[in-house]
């Protein structure tokens, strides 16, 4: 009873209609910024904070929280349709969403992440809605030697990401890793591999690698590809995808709801990670491996419900514990404490309108985002027939715009020409650049929670596997690891990624 007299509270907070003006603000918002290349959530929310003080808290959190979820979906447009992601929850539906789009399935590419988007939101909201108390407890009890563990879990799978050889991924998380150092040190505050250069002491940016590495290389690959300047891709035949797209998607995208229902609780492993992750268990769960990296619809399918799914529930920990998963959840933790909210577990009792108002609010914004995005698909669809030598001058100019917005930085703008050139080395040399990326997000946090449990442990290296939690994961990555590079296996990776 208590759970409908709290949903009842919920629906009278969200459906009044300037909290409905809100949430279809937000969500509008961030789609558009998630399409736009270089801006994602962080940036628009840095940027919008301010004009949310005059507005109420509920209307304040439901705007922000529609432009994080919003952002989220949005991401994935452009990384299907010119290979570029917006976001780190994004990277992984360039792998098979591009090659779709290529093929003249961009609809249905799409179509799917809009459709999987709004199936692992709901889901994500109604875990939300009725598992945030026993989930935040399982949160809770994670230590850093529990978080590091997952994160190295998390670097182990991306070896999973690739066609090529095992070496080839394995270098790619590692330099992932060293650039990911760079910067000011969090325990110490030493500057490391800034090379005296005080425009690198605060690292270097996610914008500016995913920005050089994808948009940039791409843009010179295929241009270099297509002399003529014009995109060779297949005539769209259709923006919904088929029935046989449909059987296939559907299993992916239940899976993907579930993963990243229960990632995005906990805080550091949140949107990314749990993409990754879904990507990997599509890959191989699926009877159509051999379709992966070459336009398989599961691979668009599972990680974009994953990453909207742990969209959702990253607000658990932020609203019942206080502690943010995410840099854009300590803004939407900022933003709470300016609107006089304190976060932790009494916000449920002392302010049960503003929660349950929020959570609703979240479906209907879940809601909002297939009705504004799916008719949008035919003018989405469109772009891939604007001649390249039009098109590509447009996207270098909103990347340069995006890059300089975030940053206001002139040297982040040179920095994502380096990294364009490292990424069309890394083409050139048939590196594939997913893992680089996964090993740039994660990085900092496996250094980080590594050397906090240390800490807390004085240095006694068995604190890693004297938990269980900790012992079962790094287990696992261990296996992973092993599995990968047994030379049967080798021999049988290098057959199903053969080249069609």
């Amino acid at each position: 009873m208590d759970f409908v007299a709290n949903l009842t509270l919920g629906l009278q907070t969200a459906l009044t209609f300037e909290n409905l003006i809100y949430a279809a603000v937000g969500c509008f918002l961030g789609t558009l910024i998630g399409v736009l290349p270089g801006l994602g959530p962080l940036t628009t929310i840095s940027m919008l904070l301010p004009f949310t003080f005059g507005l109420s808290p509920i209307g304040a959190l439901i705007m922000l929280a529609g432009i994080y979820y919003g952002a989220a979906y949005g991401g994935s447009t452009t990384a299907i349709l010119v290979n570029m992601p917006g976001e780190a929850s994004s990277v992984v539906t360039t792998i098979d969403g591009h090659k779709m789009a290529r093929q003249g399935r961009a609809g249905s590419a799409l179509a799917a992440a809009a459709i999987g988007s709004f199936v692992a939101g709901s889901f994500g909201v109604l875990v939300l809605a009725v598992f945030s108390g026993p989930i935040a407890q399982i949160a809770f009890s994670f230590g850093p030697a529990e978080y590091f563990a997952l994160m190295f879990l998390g670097l182990i799978a991306a070896v999973s990401l690739t066609s090529g050889p095992l070496l080839k991924s394995l270098a790619m998380i590692v330099i992932g890793l060293l650039v990911g150092l760079v910067g000011m040190d969090v325990n110490s505050g030493v500057v490391r591999f800034a090379f005296g250069n005080m425009a690198l002491w605060e690292g270097v940016s996610f914008i500016v690698i995913s920005i050089g590495i994808f948009a940039f290389a791409e843009i010179v690959s295929t241009l270099e590809r297509h002399k003529a300047g014009d995109a060779q891709i297949a005539p769209i035949k259709s923006i919904m995808p088929t029935k046989e797209d449909i059987k296939r998607m559907t299993p992916s995208i239940l899976r993907g709801s579930a993963l990243g229902s229960l990632l995005g609780v906990l805080p550091g492993a949140g949107v990314s990670l749990a993409s990754f992750f879904a990507y990997s268990l599509e890959k191989k769960t699926s009877k159509y491996k051999h379709e992966f990296g070459h336009g398989a619809i599961e691979g668009v399918a599972g990680p974009e419900s994953a990453n909207n799914a742990a969209a959702q529930t990253s607000f658990i920990p932020t609203l019942t514990l206080g502690i943010p998963g995410s840099a854009t959840m300590a803004l939407m933790l900022g933003a709470m404490v300016i609107h006089n909210i304190q976060p932790g577990p009494s916000v449920v009792t002392k302010n049960p309108d503003l929660f349950w108002g929020l959570i609703v609010s979240m479906w209907i914004g879940n809601l909002f985002l297939v009705i504004l995005n799916l008719p949008l698909i035919g003018m989405w669809v469109r772009l891939l027939r604007i001649p390249y030598t039009m098109l590509f001058p447009a996207i270098l100019m909103f990347c340069c715009i995006g890059v300089y917005a975030s940053s206001y930085s002139l040297f982040d703008v040179f920095m994502v020409a380096g990294f364009g050139a490292v990424g069309y080395i890394l083409a050139k040399l048939n590196c594939e650049p997913a893992p680089l990326l996964l090993g740039f997000v994660l990085g900092p946090m496996v250094e980080e929670y590594f050397r906090r449990a240390l800490v807390l442990s004085k240095g006694d290296f068995s604190v890693f596997i004297s938990r269980p939690i900790s012992a079962v994961l790094l287990t696992l990555a261990i296996a992973m690891l092993v599995f990968a590079a047994l030379p049967k296996l080798r021999k049988t990776r290098k057959t199903v990624f053969a080249d069609e």
